[in-house]
Protein backbone atom coordinates (compact mmCIF):
# COMPACT_ATOMS: atom_id res chain seq x y z
CA UNK A 1 0.00 0.00 0.00
CA UNK A 2 1.35 3.42 -0.93
CA UNK A 3 1.44 6.56 1.76
CA UNK A 4 -0.03 4.68 5.16
CA UNK A 5 3.56 3.18 6.03
CA UNK A 6 7.48 2.49 4.72
CA UNK A 7 7.73 -0.04 2.12
CA UNK A 8 9.06 -3.21 3.41
CA UNK A 9 8.57 -5.33 0.28
CA UNK A 10 11.62 -6.91 -0.80
CA UNK A 11 13.09 -6.39 -4.26
CA UNK A 12 12.31 -9.25 -6.35
CA UNK A 13 13.67 -10.54 -9.77
CA UNK A 14 10.47 -9.95 -12.02
CA UNK A 15 9.85 -6.29 -10.60
CA UNK A 16 9.59 -3.84 -13.70
CA UNK A 17 11.65 -0.82 -14.10
CA UNK A 18 9.99 1.55 -13.16
CA UNK A 19 10.60 5.55 -13.86
CA UNK A 20 8.69 7.40 -10.87
CA UNK A 21 9.21 10.80 -11.75
CA UNK A 22 8.64 12.42 -15.19
CA UNK A 23 6.28 14.87 -16.75
CA UNK A 24 4.00 15.88 -19.79
CA UNK A 25 2.77 19.29 -20.67
CA UNK A 26 1.20 20.97 -24.14
CA UNK A 27 1.40 24.47 -24.07
CA UNK A 28 -1.91 25.10 -25.98
CA UNK A 29 -3.92 23.89 -22.91
CA UNK A 30 -2.12 25.75 -20.23
CA UNK A 31 1.28 27.69 -19.99
CA UNK A 32 4.22 26.92 -17.60
CA UNK A 33 5.11 29.85 -16.61
CA UNK A 34 8.41 28.58 -14.81
CA UNK A 35 9.75 27.70 -18.65
CA UNK A 36 11.21 30.76 -19.33
CA UNK A 37 14.44 32.73 -20.97
CA UNK A 38 16.84 31.27 -23.57
CA UNK A 39 18.23 28.60 -21.17
CA UNK A 40 15.05 27.10 -21.11
CA UNK A 41 14.15 27.29 -24.52
CA UNK A 42 14.49 23.39 -25.71
CA UNK A 43 11.40 22.53 -22.93
CA UNK A 44 9.36 25.22 -24.32
CA UNK A 45 7.13 22.61 -26.45
CA UNK A 46 4.51 20.33 -25.78
CA UNK A 47 5.91 17.25 -24.45
CA UNK A 48 3.52 14.01 -24.28
CA UNK A 49 3.03 10.52 -23.93
CA UNK A 50 3.78 9.41 -27.88
CA UNK A 51 7.21 11.77 -27.37
CA UNK A 52 8.57 9.99 -23.92
CA UNK A 53 7.29 5.96 -24.95
CA UNK A 54 10.09 5.43 -27.07
CA UNK A 55 12.53 6.77 -25.29
CA UNK A 56 11.57 5.05 -21.80
CA UNK A 57 11.01 1.41 -23.80
CA UNK A 58 14.31 2.09 -25.17
CA UNK A 59 15.86 2.27 -21.93
CA UNK A 60 14.02 -0.65 -20.55
CA UNK A 61 11.23 0.46 -18.54
CA UNK A 62 7.96 -1.08 -18.12
CA UNK A 63 5.96 1.90 -16.07
CA UNK A 64 6.41 4.97 -15.09
CA UNK A 65 4.90 7.72 -12.39
CA UNK A 66 3.46 11.35 -13.84
CA UNK A 67 4.02 13.73 -11.55
CA UNK A 68 2.31 17.21 -11.17
CA UNK A 69 4.17 20.76 -12.68
CA UNK A 70 1.52 23.43 -11.99
CA UNK A 71 -0.67 24.16 -9.25
CA UNK A 72 -4.09 24.29 -10.81
CA UNK A 73 -6.97 21.83 -10.35
CA UNK A 74 -7.11 21.29 -13.46
CA UNK A 75 -4.07 19.19 -14.36
CA UNK A 76 -4.72 16.38 -11.99
CA UNK A 77 -7.57 15.63 -13.87
CA UNK A 78 -6.07 15.64 -16.68
CA UNK A 79 -3.31 13.52 -16.12
CA UNK A 80 -5.61 10.52 -14.33
CA UNK A 81 -7.15 10.69 -17.62
CA UNK A 82 -3.94 10.68 -19.83
CA UNK A 83 -2.93 7.52 -17.38
CA UNK A 84 -6.24 6.14 -17.91
CA UNK A 85 -5.77 5.74 -21.54
CA UNK A 86 -1.80 5.11 -21.54
CA UNK A 87 -0.83 1.88 -20.45
CA UNK A 88 2.77 3.16 -19.68
CA UNK A 89 1.62 4.91 -16.99
CA UNK A 90 0.80 3.08 -13.84
CA UNK A 91 0.87 5.68 -11.56
CA UNK A 92 -0.05 9.69 -10.80
CA UNK A 93 1.13 11.97 -8.57
CA UNK A 94 -1.08 15.31 -8.90
CA UNK A 95 -1.92 18.41 -7.01
CA UNK A 96 -4.51 19.60 -4.27
CA UNK A 97 -4.93 22.66 -2.32
CA UNK A 98 -3.67 21.28 1.18
CA UNK A 99 -4.90 24.69 3.04
CA UNK A 100 -8.57 24.23 1.95
CA UNK A 101 -11.22 22.72 3.89
CA UNK A 102 -12.21 19.51 2.73
CA UNK A 103 -8.96 18.12 1.13
CA UNK A 104 -11.02 14.29 2.47
CA UNK A 105 -13.54 15.12 0.12
CA UNK A 106 -11.12 16.85 -2.66
CA UNK A 107 -9.09 13.59 -2.88
CA UNK A 108 -12.32 11.21 -2.92
CA UNK A 109 -13.69 12.93 -5.59
CA UNK A 110 -10.69 12.32 -7.95
CA UNK A 111 -10.63 8.73 -7.14
CA UNK A 112 -13.99 8.74 -8.77
CA UNK A 113 -12.71 10.04 -11.80
CA UNK A 114 -11.46 8.39 -15.03
CA UNK A 115 -8.02 6.99 -14.17
CA UNK A 116 -8.69 7.84 -10.66
CA UNK A 117 -7.75 4.26 -9.25
CA UNK A 118 -3.44 5.43 -10.56
CA UNK A 119 -4.03 8.59 -8.20
CA UNK A 120 -0.84 7.25 -6.12
CA UNK A 121 0.29 10.77 -4.28
CA UNK A 122 0.08 14.51 -4.08
CA UNK A 123 2.84 17.35 -4.45
CA UNK A 124 2.69 20.91 -3.97
CA UNK A 125 5.64 23.05 -5.00
CA UNK A 126 7.14 23.87 -2.00
CA UNK A 127 9.64 25.01 -3.70
CA UNK A 128 8.11 28.24 -4.59
CA UNK A 129 6.68 28.72 -1.05
CA UNK A 130 8.81 32.28 0.25
CA UNK A 131 7.72 30.66 4.18
CA UNK A 132 11.00 28.18 4.65
CA UNK A 133 8.27 26.69 7.33
CA UNK A 134 5.03 26.64 4.53
CA UNK A 135 5.21 22.63 5.57
CA UNK A 136 4.48 23.58 9.69
CA UNK A 137 1.33 25.22 8.87
CA UNK A 138 -1.66 24.02 10.42
CA UNK A 139 -3.59 24.17 7.24
CA UNK A 140 -1.31 22.55 5.37
CA UNK A 141 -0.93 19.73 8.62
CA UNK A 142 -4.31 18.74 8.33
CA UNK A 143 -4.27 18.60 4.43
CA UNK A 144 -1.28 16.26 4.47
CA UNK A 145 -3.19 14.47 7.36
CA UNK A 146 -6.16 13.87 4.70
CA UNK A 147 -3.31 12.67 2.35
CA UNK A 148 -2.27 10.28 4.45
CA UNK A 149 -6.23 8.93 5.62
CA UNK A 150 -6.45 8.41 1.62
CA UNK A 151 -3.49 6.36 1.28
CA UNK A 152 -1.28 8.12 -0.75
CA UNK A 153 2.12 9.29 -0.61
CA UNK A 154 3.35 13.01 -0.27
CA UNK A 155 6.30 14.17 -2.67
CA UNK A 156 8.62 16.58 -1.27
CA UNK A 157 9.32 19.35 -3.77
CA UNK A 158 12.07 21.29 -1.78
CA UNK A 159 15.24 23.52 -1.47
CA UNK A 160 17.83 22.37 1.01
CA UNK A 161 16.65 25.58 3.61
CA UNK A 162 13.49 24.57 3.27
CA UNK A 163 14.83 20.50 4.39
CA UNK A 164 14.55 21.59 8.28
CA UNK A 165 10.79 21.96 7.87
CA UNK A 166 10.18 18.48 5.48
CA UNK A 167 12.32 16.46 8.80
CA UNK A 168 9.76 18.10 11.02
CA UNK A 169 6.41 17.40 9.22
CA UNK A 170 7.69 13.68 8.78
CA UNK A 171 8.18 13.67 12.81
CA UNK A 172 5.09 14.75 13.36
CA UNK A 173 3.10 12.89 10.94
CA UNK A 174 4.90 9.60 10.67
CA UNK A 175 1.64 7.72 8.76
CA UNK A 176 2.29 9.49 5.84
CA UNK A 177 4.97 8.47 3.63
CA UNK A 178 7.03 11.54 2.27
CA UNK A 179 8.95 11.21 -1.06
CA UNK A 180 11.98 13.50 -1.38
CA UNK A 181 11.98 14.78 -4.65
CA UNK A 182 14.93 15.28 -6.87
CA UNK A 183 17.31 14.53 -3.68
CA UNK A 184 16.30 17.91 -2.03
CA UNK A 185 17.88 19.82 -4.70
CA UNK A 186 22.07 19.82 -3.34
CA UNK A 187 24.00 22.39 -4.60
CA UNK A 188 25.82 20.16 -7.52
CA UNK A 189 26.92 23.08 -9.75
CA UNK A 190 28.89 24.29 -6.48
CA UNK A 191 30.22 20.75 -5.72
CA UNK A 192 29.05 22.02 -1.99
CA UNK A 193 27.52 18.97 0.32
CA UNK A 194 26.75 21.09 3.70
CA UNK A 195 24.29 21.48 4.74
CA UNK A 196 22.51 19.93 2.31
CA UNK A 197 23.72 16.76 3.84
CA UNK A 198 23.25 16.70 6.99
CA UNK A 199 19.20 17.66 6.72
CA UNK A 200 18.93 14.64 4.36
CA UNK A 201 20.78 12.73 6.87
CA UNK A 202 18.12 13.59 9.16
CA UNK A 203 15.42 13.31 6.94
CA UNK A 204 16.66 9.84 6.32
CA UNK A 205 16.27 9.03 10.19
CA UNK A 206 12.34 8.97 10.19
CA UNK A 207 11.46 5.54 8.76
CA UNK A 208 8.30 7.16 6.58
CA UNK A 209 10.40 8.63 3.90
CA UNK A 210 11.80 7.72 0.89
CA UNK A 211 14.40 10.10 -1.65
CA UNK A 212 14.18 9.28 -5.55
CA UNK A 213 17.33 9.70 -7.48
CA UNK A 214 16.21 12.32 -9.83
CA UNK A 215 16.76 15.57 -11.03
CA UNK A 216 20.61 15.33 -10.65
CA UNK A 217 21.83 16.55 -13.71
CA UNK A 218 19.91 19.82 -13.50
CA UNK A 219 21.04 20.48 -10.58
CA UNK A 220 24.45 20.72 -11.88
CA UNK A 221 26.59 22.35 -14.37
CA UNK A 222 24.05 21.49 -17.54
CA UNK A 223 26.74 21.14 -20.05
CA UNK A 224 29.90 19.92 -18.14
CA UNK A 225 28.28 17.12 -15.39
CA UNK A 226 29.65 13.95 -15.62
CA UNK A 227 29.85 10.58 -13.62
CA UNK A 228 31.76 11.68 -10.69
CA UNK A 229 30.54 15.45 -10.29
CA UNK A 230 27.30 13.67 -9.22
CA UNK A 231 28.46 10.61 -6.98
CA UNK A 232 28.95 12.37 -4.13
CA UNK A 233 25.65 13.40 -3.95
CA UNK A 234 24.15 9.75 -4.72
CA UNK A 235 26.30 8.16 -2.04
CA UNK A 236 24.88 10.60 0.60
CA UNK A 237 21.25 9.40 -0.21
CA UNK A 238 22.39 5.60 -0.83
CA UNK A 239 24.29 6.13 2.82
CA UNK A 240 21.22 7.80 4.40
CA UNK A 241 18.42 5.94 3.14
CA UNK A 242 19.54 2.85 1.68
CA UNK A 243 18.44 1.03 -1.60
CA UNK A 244 15.29 -0.03 -0.59
CA UNK A 245 14.42 3.51 0.20
CA UNK A 246 15.65 4.59 -3.31
CA UNK A 247 13.67 5.11 -6.58
CA UNK A 248 14.94 6.12 -10.08
CA UNK A 249 13.22 9.13 -11.66
CA UNK A 250 14.10 10.29 -15.44
CA UNK A 251 12.54 14.25 -14.84
CA UNK A 252 11.84 14.04 -18.38
CA UNK A 253 11.58 16.46 -20.58
CA UNK A 254 13.50 18.52 -17.88
CA UNK A 255 16.49 16.22 -17.85
CA UNK A 256 16.30 17.47 -21.50
CA UNK A 257 18.04 20.51 -20.62
CA UNK A 258 21.16 18.66 -19.69
CA UNK A 259 20.97 15.13 -20.90
CA UNK A 260 18.92 12.33 -22.92
CA UNK A 261 16.49 10.08 -21.20
CA UNK A 262 19.29 7.12 -21.93
CA UNK A 263 22.09 9.26 -20.59
CA UNK A 264 20.49 10.02 -17.58
CA UNK A 265 19.30 6.07 -16.94
CA UNK A 266 22.96 5.52 -18.37
CA UNK A 267 24.72 7.60 -15.68
CA UNK A 268 22.02 5.93 -12.57
CA UNK A 269 23.10 2.40 -13.58
CA UNK A 270 26.52 3.66 -13.34
CA UNK A 271 25.92 5.33 -10.14
CA UNK A 272 24.38 2.12 -8.90
CA UNK A 273 26.79 -0.50 -10.33
CA UNK A 274 28.35 -1.17 -6.87
CA UNK A 275 24.50 -1.96 -5.24
CA UNK A 276 23.26 -6.12 -5.78
CA UNK A 277 21.04 -7.27 -7.95
CA UNK A 278 18.40 -7.00 -4.94
CA UNK A 279 19.45 -3.16 -4.10
CA UNK A 280 19.57 -2.29 -8.12
CA UNK A 281 16.28 -4.28 -8.78
CA UNK A 282 14.66 -1.77 -5.61
CA UNK A 283 16.31 1.37 -6.76
CA UNK A 284 15.05 0.53 -10.14
CA UNK A 285 11.50 -0.17 -9.38
CA UNK A 286 10.52 -2.06 -6.27
CA UNK A 287 10.62 0.57 -3.90
CA UNK A 288 8.82 3.23 -6.61
CA UNK A 289 6.05 -0.01 -6.62
CA UNK A 290 5.69 -0.14 -2.89
CA UNK A 291 6.08 3.25 -2.12
CA UNK A 292 3.11 4.25 -4.30
CA UNK A 293 1.49 0.90 -4.89
CA UNK A 294 1.60 0.33 -8.53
Amino acid sequence: MSGASTPTRRPTASAPVVDAHHHVWDLSVRDQDWITGSAMAPIRRNFGVADLAPEARAAGVGATVLVQTVTVPEETPEFLALAEANELIAGVVGWTDLTAPGVADTLAALRELPGGDKLVGIRHQVQGEPDPEWLLRPDVRDGLAAVAAAGLAYDLIVLPHQLPAAITVAALLPQLTFVLDHLGKPPIASGSLDPWAGHVRALAARPNTVCKLSGMVTEAEWDRWTAETLRPYTETVLDAFGSARLMFGSDWPVCRLAASYAEVMDVTRTLTGDLSGNERRAVFGATATAVYGL
